[in-house]
This record gives structure tokens, sequence and C-alpha cells, in this order.
């Protein structure tokens, strides 16, 4: 797929619909692209690399667009294999290429290449500059966004930002979906942690006028740029950015998925519009971790197991905390037939994470809801729509 961002800015990247599981674990259902691009000028200048399932397509692209150009730099944003794959290959291709990284990246680099390329090397650091000709690089260190040698390039002439894997989705470029919807699972799941370091780097991207990001996964954003940037604002500042209710269940039997299906009448009949319910069992675990973000407040419900949690239950309770969940209100529905625990197990987890309220006091159901497990429910309910 050959592209013009600009009339001298080209994309070379690729789309990828043969990969299931994203790092071995997000399932992307519409793939994933790989995103590199050429600036052509005096000193034609490469924007990093692709992973190896896709570098023949990628040199296809890239030699369709360089011709017989003689490429003057590569600039690597992020060591990650995904786009490192091309780096040894293009060295040997063009060898009076210069890499252009950040110190760290340079001190990371051998751990990804057999060969050494240390002369080929020009490191940069925040507000070093490089000249093309007509175009003209600036570069903005981001580091753990979402690896420590991870910078940004502004691209001064034609305003554009090359933003490594921030403002990436999931999915090949020719799928027609919601930027939206997979930009925040991809978020919070890729680059979550570290929502401090990416409003480090919104404010120092706050002084530069950008007319287009060009990101190293997903589609290049060119209009309304205001929304995309504000995305990330509220995301990695970990505000709610939307009021509703996440109801994150396990049920072994059916009894909890009963009592969360009845929860979420309740909760409508309170007043509540937006009640999301997740089976931690069943449903993609990542999008469950994005919705909990996006709410403003969950509950979870789960059985006791082995005396201890529900595994899944568990599972997704310590992703959370990973990915630094923070700031908001959390109900627990807690069932079991003799002893159950479930209820203080996720609460000491809970109090693990950061400014997070607990609604009092857990519900409990053994084996059924009864009429006084309705009941508690019920001011549930009330509590939460409050």
């Amino acid at each position: 797929m050959n592209t013009n961002i600009t009339d001298k800015i080209k994309y070379i990247g690729v789309d990828d619909r043969t990969l299931d599981l994203f790092e071995s674990q997000y399932i992307i259902p519409n793939g994933v692209s790989y995103n590199s691009y050429v600036i052509e000028d005096e000193k034609t200048t490469i924007m990093d690399t692709v992973d190896k399932r896709a570098v023949k397509e990628w040199l296809e692209n890239l030699e369709k667009v360089l011709g017989d150009t003689k490429p003057e730099y590569l600039v690597v944003s992020h060591l990650e294999p995904d786009h490192s794959a091309g780096i040894e290959i293009i060295a040997d291709k063009y060898p009076n290429i210069k890499i252009v990284l950040s110190e760290r990246a340079a001190n990371m680099l051998p751990q990804f290449l057999d060969k050494d390329l240390s002369e080929k090397l020009i490191v940069v650091k925040e507000g070093d500059s490089l000249e093309l000709g007509t175009h003209k690089l600036n570069f903005v260190m981001a580091p753990m966004v979402h690896w420590p040698e991870v910078m940004f390039t502004y691209e001064e002439t034609e305003k554009v930002l090359f933003s490594a894997d921030g403002f990436g989705k999931f999915g090949a470029l020719d799928t027609d979906e919601d930027w939206a919807c997979e930009a925040r699972r991809y978020y919070f799941n890729i680059v979550g942690k570290y929502g401090t370091q990416v409003q480090l780097v919104l404010k120092k991207a706050a002084g530069l006028d950008i007319q287009k990001i060009c990101p190293l996964h997903g589609p290049i954003l060119t209009e309304n740029l205001g929304y995309y940037i504000n995305k990330y604002d509220i995301w990695s500042s970990y505000t709610p950015e939307d009021k509703g209710v996440l109801i994150a269940y396990n049920s072994i039997h059916g009894n909890t998925k009963k009592a969360v299906e009845r929860l979420e009448e309740m909760l409508k009949e309170n007043g509540v519009e937006k009640v999301v319910a997740s089976d931690l069992s069943r449903d993609d675990m990542a999008e469950v971790i994005e919705d909990a973000f996006r709410y403003d407040r969950m509950i979870i419900a789960t059985p006791t197991y082995d005396a201890g949690l529900f595994p899944t239950t568990e599972k997704f309770l310590r992703h959370l905390k990973h990915k630094n969940y923070q700031n908001r209100k959390v109900g627990i529905i807690e069932n079991g037939s003799w002893a159950p625990m479930a209820g203080k197990l996720v609460k000491e987890l809970l109090s693990e994470m950061k400014d997070i309220t607990i609604y009092e006091p857990i519900v409990t159901i053994k084996t059924s809801m009864k009429d006084a497990t309705i009941e508690q429910m019920e001011k549930l309910a009330k509590e939460v729509a409050e």
C-alpha cells in the first residue's frame, strides 16, 4: 500500500491480517498495520521499519518510492521488534545510510542486531534537529511511551508529528471501524501504565503546530486533531471518559450471572443509562480492561473458588493494578456456598490501587439470590446510581 501523506512524505507501511494475537496476548480480529514513511528531500529519510512478518512487502514499497535514490537517514523512533526488523537489512542495502536514534536506543540496539552498526549511528537528544533540505526534523524524547528509548519526531515544514506508538490503534488500515474503540483498547493495554509519561509528552506537543499525526500503528490522523489529543489527555490522566457502570463478573454454574442480570435491571431502573456486563471467562479481557478505564464506576461480581478468587477475576484485577487503574468507584458482589471469601480478597486487591472508593457493604450471595440478597443489591444499585 502506497499513500501520500503529503507531496513529499510517503507511506510505505504494510497491513498484516495474518497475526491473531498482538504481542501474543491481544486479539486483533482486523489485524494490524506496521507503519513506515519516507520523506523525500535533498537528504531522503526513512521513518522506521516494520515487523519481520512484513519486511518483504515493505521493501517493495520502499523501492517503489525511492527508485534510484539512496536514502541519507533512517530514523528509529522505537526499537520494539514490530518496528525494527528492517534496520539491519537497510544498513546492508544502503551502506552509507546513517541511523538516527535516541541515546537509550543506541545503547539497546545491539540487543536487536547481529551486526555492529555503531559507526552508522547519529545519537540525538531532546531539542536536537536535523536538516533534510526543505524539511527539518525536531526530536522529542518520549521515554516510557511505552519503552524507555522512544522518541517522537516533528517535521516542522509540513507540521507532521511522527508519534511512535502514540496515537496508534489495532486494525489494518483498510478496516472501516471507529477509531476510538480500538485506539482505547490499544492505549490502555499497551501504553496505559505510563500515563504520567504520556502527560509529559502531551505538554511538549502542545507547543507544536501539528497538522498531521503519523503513528506506527493505525491510520494517519489528518483532521480534527484536537479530538484525538483530547482522548489521550483523558486516558493518560486516568480520568473517567464516560459516565456508566461496568459489571465484570464470573459465574461457575450461572447463579452469579443471574444476579448480574438482575443488577443490570436495578441500575437502569435507578437511572443509570449505560451499563456494560462482561463475562471475565468468555469476553476479551483487553476489552474489559478498556471499559474499566472508560467508565467511572465498576462492580465486581465473582464466586469464591478454592477458598480464594476465581482465576479470571484475579487475572482481571491484577491486570488493572498493572495498568495503573485508579480514581474510580467500585462495588463488590461475592458468591460462596459455605465460606464466601471473594469479597474480602477483591477488596484487598483494590486497596493496592490508587484512589479507589469501595461501595459498602459487600453484597454476599450464598449460592443463589434470596430476598435478603435482592434487598442488598437494591441498596447497592441505588448507591451506585447516585
